[in-house]
């Protein structure tokens, strides 16, 4: 009986165990825990008021219940078919091309010998993800600027006049998606070159025995071994596919383009902070777009674990 108790007890020891002698670790690890939890999972109590008539002065625990009358509003607007057209085209945009370009540029600055130049091209590639959003929809809107833009210029000199892009509808996502791959393209490559570090130089060099070529060797060798990193990310950006970012598009947006560039984060915007304030109709816009972010994820993990093997959960 005694051999039993002290079994059953043996979990309940290590962990103690285990907590006082890592308990500088644990407390480390609680900081951002306890922000997680206050930022992100507390505030999700104001969800209700996506299913009611919200007044401030009541709050949000508050108000009249109206059921699904703000998502109905929504769904009958005559922008609906617009926003959420415009919101799935940039975004599934944005995610297919920002896939290739990292894993390239990794492969290529993984096949680079001399350390000093590798280094230095990597630390140029990654510098523009630390330009912040209006400096950088700044140097677009200089450098497309129809007067003395360098890109204007560059193509008036060989003749073909591009004309204002920014006031173009047809050229908004290609200015939006192509400029973030240009900024984000270096950050991702950090990633694929940590998955890189974990080939094992002996497949290398057997491969170099069989005569690959040093094209084979990244496709057949290096190329399998990031593959679980690449489904890994393809779901993270699925789950943010309706949840485009705000500053850019809300930046880069005008009345010339607005037929094109006005997507749920900025609509959510002005119908929650700007014009007539409508906290619960935004909310309910709001509680869609994560719902069908949700979707997305879920759908993606499972088509990644059937296809490849491996998948986020």
């Amino acid at each position: 009986m005694e051999v039993s108790a002290a079994k059953k007890k043996s979990p309940v020891i290590k962990c103690r165990q285990v907590l006082k002698r890592y308990w500088q670790l644990y407390i480390l690890l609680a900081i951002p825990v306890i922000y997680v939890f206050i930022f992100n999972y507390v505030p999700m109590a104001g969800i209700q008021i996506a299913f009611k008539r919200f007044s401030a002065r009541e709050g949000i625990w508050g108000g009249t219940w109206v059921g699904f009358d703000y998502f109905t509003k929504f769904f009958s607007t005559y922008k609906f078919w617009e926003i959420l057209r415009n919101t799935l085209v940039i975004s599934s945009y944005q995610v297919i091309a920002h896939i290739p370009l990292p894993i390239i540029l990794a492969l290529c600055i993984n096949c680079i010998r001399n350390k000093a130049y590798k280094k230095t091209v990597q630390m140029l590639s990654y510098m523009p993800h630390f330009i912040s959003t209006v400096v950088m929809v700044s140097i677009l809107m200089q450098m497309f600027n129809t007067r003395s833009g360098l890109i204007v210029l560059i193509f008036r000199s060989i003749g073909i006049e591009i004309g204002d892009l920014f006031a173009s509808p047809s050229a908004f996502p290609h200015l939006f998606v192509w400029s973030g791959v240009w900024q984000n393209a270096g950050w991702g490559t950090i990633i694929y070159l940590a998955a890189l570090s974990s080939v094992d130089p002996a497949q290398h060099e057997a491969a170099i025995v069989d005569g690959a070529s040093r094209f084979q060797r990244c496709i057949y060798v290096d190329l399998p071994v990031i593959i679980p990193t690449m489904v890994i990310l393809l779901i993270m950006d699925m789950g943010r596919v309706m949840s485009l970012g705000f500053e850019k598009v809300y930046l880069m947006q005008n009345d010339l383009n607005i037929s094109a560039s006005e997507i749920i984060s900025t609509y959510v915007y002005k119908i929650g902070l700007t014009g007539s304030v409508d906290y619960s109709y935004s909310t309910a816009i709001s509680l869609f777009n994560s719902v069908i972010n949700l979707i997305l994820i879920m759908l993606t993990n499972v088509f990644s674990k059937k296809v490849s093997g491996s998948g986020l959960f």
